[in-house]
This record gives structure tokens, sequence and C-alpha cells, in this order.
């Protein structure tokens, strides 16, 4: 028997709200959303936002990989899905360290060539956590002899844990902006014998680097990564297995993970290395006859790769485009027409920085350039701040 149209698109275009309550201070929230994804379809895409905020966008995910061109700043480089959300319709958003102030009602819009199809509301509610003499009432009114017990197993358990425990610490490596290079540092903690594959993942899952029969694999990595990625040489004999990621921008902040594996495939040992990059700013007065936005990466892009700055705040607005070998000043805004510029060699240089001419106060604001390709991604933002000429006196 075949269900009525009208019952099928409501049942299909709708989902009823949830909510989930956590307190401040745990790891990760779970915000629910599952739909029936359609694989066959090439144009799809899932959008987590929160209507309330005045940049709503918390989470785009495109059949090319997740977009955070307009992902609001307070969740930056804390939200994920799984790696394979579109294709099997699990687009349940992974929230890190939530606060009081990441309280509200998130939507999760499914769309279809541009169209929403679904959406689900989960309305997150973080609370502080409740005073410690709460706690300790009703810890004395019940609790306290299972917490004793559970507290002695878990010392034991520690004990015989300790070196899965080490390999789990989270290191911190700290880099400036417009650096070189970034060290991600990972010792090996077992007999080397026995290790057949290193591979560098980040946090969403993404190849990041992979070492395997004496040679490392670079057709397996994210188009993001690749040609940005570094071992030393012979490093199932050093026992550094530490990797170089190259001009690193606050897009790569993230939590690495460096996994070795045995011939059978075993997890032997595995590591975390949480990457911060400083932001780029750049300031300069009203009037000034041009200011540089910096951006350096790895030279010899490839030759189909598109350029486009952009300014995302106060307002979003194209600022330079070059595709096909050549700028195309008819895309730009108006407000830029005849003032930017960038190198000529810029993908064989690498030298993607933005020349922007005759300094106005209103061209201050959020900036970013995307490079995207078939084999390369990449992306860097620069705040740029605009001194008025009463102030720059002062």
């Amino acid at each position: 028997m075949k269900m009525p149209l009208m019952l099928m698109l409501l049942l299909l275009g709708s989902q009823h709200a949830s909510g989930v309550e956590v307190y401040e201070g745990v790891e990760s929230v779970l915000l629910p959303c599952q739909v029936q994804a359609d694989v066959t379809i090439d144009s799809i895409a899932a959008v987590w936002d929160r209507e309330e905020l005045k940049d709503p966008t918390v989470h785009v995910r495109l059949p090319s990989g997740d977009d955070f061109k307009d992902q609001n700043i307070r969740y930056f480089s804390r939200t994920s899905l799984r790696a394979d959300a579109l294709q099997t319709g699990d687009l349940s958003l992974t929230l890190r360290k939530p606060t009081v102030s990441d309280s509200g009602n998130y939507t999760c819009t499914y769309r279809k060539y541009g169209q929403d199809r679904n959406k689900a509301y989960v309305d997150l509610k973080v609370t502080e956590l409740p005073p410690r003499s709460a706690v300790w009432f009703k810890v004395l009114s019940g609790v306290l002899v299972p917490v004793v017990l559970l507290a002695v197993m878990f010392v034991a358990w520690l004990s015989c844990r300790y070196k899965t425990l080490k390999n789990k610490e989270v290191r911190e490596v700290e880099v400036g902006s417009g650096v070189k290079s970034a060290k991600l540092p990972c010792k090996a903690t077992v007999h080397l014998s026995k290790v057949n594959k290193v591979m560098w993942k980040d946090r969403d899952g993404r190849t990041v680097h992979v070492y395997q029969k004496d040679s490392e694999q670079p057709e397996k990595q994210h188009r993001r990564y690749r040609n940005r990625t570094e071992m030393i040489e012979d490093p199932l004999k050093t026992g550094d297995l530490s990797l170089t990621l190259t001009y690193p921008t606050q897009t790569d902040r993230d939590t690495y993970t460096c996994t070795a594996y045995s011939r059978e495939g075993k997890v032997l040992m595995e590591k975390k290395v949480e990457l911060k990059v400083e932001e780029c700013r750049v300031e300069e007065e009203e009037g000034a006859e041009s200011v540089c936005l910096p951006f350096q990466t790895t030279e010899n892009l490839p030759d189909d790769s598109e350029v486009v700055w952009k300014c995302y705040e106060p307002e979003y607005r194209k600022v330079h485009v070059y595709e096909n070998g050549s700028d195309w000043p008819h895309k730009q805004d108006d407000h830029y027409k005849g003032r930017t510029e960038i190198n000529e060699d810029a993908l064989k240089s690498g030298d993607l920085s933005l020349t922007l001419r005759h300094l106005k106060v209103g061209d201050a604001g959020r900036y970013g350039c995307e490079v995207n390709s078939k084999e390369a991604w990449r992306y860097k933002r620069v705040w740029l701040t605009v001194k008025g000429r009463n102030q720059a006196e002062k």
C-alpha cells in the first residue's frame, strides 16, 4: 500500500524538537539529528545554526567537507560531525566544552539542491555545577559508600592502565601568526619492530599524514594537508614520530592524533597534540597608501585553484577573485573596485597576500582568503583594524 504524498512530505520535512541538558565543564555534548540520507545525490548539505545569534551559523557540512567560512567565532574548533554524516544521515553535532552561554535553540537542516528538506530542533541547556555543599549533602545522604568503592576500583584500574593513560595525554603546542611551520611532537612508547604504519589524523577524522612501508603516502592525505606535512627520515628507526605542519593558520587549530599500528591493524600506541595558532591581526591608519593582508602557503598550487578574498564582518563582501589564471574584477564588491591586488605568480610562489590601497575606516573587519581546487584547500583569516585620523593623532 502506497503512502499518501502529503503524509510522506510531512514525515520527511519535519522533526519534533528534543531537549538536551548538561552541566558546564563536561568534555562534550551531542545534539541529536537523524535524517533519511540519499547517498545518490551530490548536491546535499547539513547546516546547524542558532537563530538568536547575530552570526547564526554553528557548523556546515558539504559533500567536499566542512565549511567554516561563515561559522560564528564562538564555536571555532569546538564543533564536529561524523565523517560519514551525509552518507548515513546521522547529522548529530558534537559540541566540545559547552558553557552556559551555549544554551539556546539549535536547528539542524538537511538540504538537497539548495532547498531545505528536513529540519530538527534541539533545545540545549547548559547549567552551572551545583555548589559543593549541595553535592556533599547528596553524597552523605547515601552515595558515600558506592563512591568510595568506585574510587578504590578506579585507583586499581589506573595502576593497571597507567601506560595507556600516559599515551593519551594531550600535549599543547602554541605558535604565532605567520610562522613557517609547527612541530607536533610524538615519541614512540612501543617496540619499533612491531610498528607497521603511523597515521596522523585531525579531530574530525581527516587523514593528515600516513607513513607505511618505509615511505610516506601523500595520496591518502586530505586535500587541506596535502604538500604541507613531513616526518623525519626513518621515523621507525629513531622512534621520533613527530609531524611538521607548514604554514599553519588559525584554521589548523585542532587536536591531532598520532596512532601506531601493527601489521595486523592493532593499535599499539596513540598520542594527542593540541595545536593553537595565534590570530593574524593587521593595524593601519585611515588614508594609508596601502595595507597588506598576509597569506603565505605552499608553493606550486594547482593551476585550477580559485583564490577568493572575502570580508565577513561587519558585512559580507567579495574583495578579490582570482581564477583561471587571472583576476575577475567584475566579481568583486563595488566598495573594493580598483583598490585590490595580489601577486601575478600567486599560485607558483604561494604568496596569496592581498594589497588593499587607499585605506578607509570602512575597510576594517574580518577578512578571509580561501584557495580551492580538487587537489588542495587552504584558508586564512585576517582581522584588519583601521584607525581614524583623529584617533591616530592621539
